[in-house]
């Protein structure tokens, strides 16, 4: 408990705020890089939902409609 107090009366009002950095010289937090993982993470699955519905629609609506003779 002593060492958090000490940290609290050091920092002030940046207490419990993410200021460390991923790389000493490189300008990002850890917070962004989480955003950063949720946000390519749910652009991934978006993509993945794309291609199912794009392979869907081209394998049995497709034929469906007589597509797949071309004369």
């Amino acid at each position: 408990m002593g060492e958090s107090k000490r940290r609290k009366t050091l920092l002030g009002d940046d207490y419990g705020k993410d200021t460390e950095t991923i790389l000493p010289n490189i300008p990002i937090t850890k917070a962004q890089a989480d955003q950063f993982m949720t946000l390519t993470t749910r652009g991934a699955w978006v993509g993945i939902g794309a291609l199912l519905s794009a392979w869907i629609v081209i394998r049995f609506v497709g034929p469906a409609f007589g597509w797949w003779q071309v004369h």
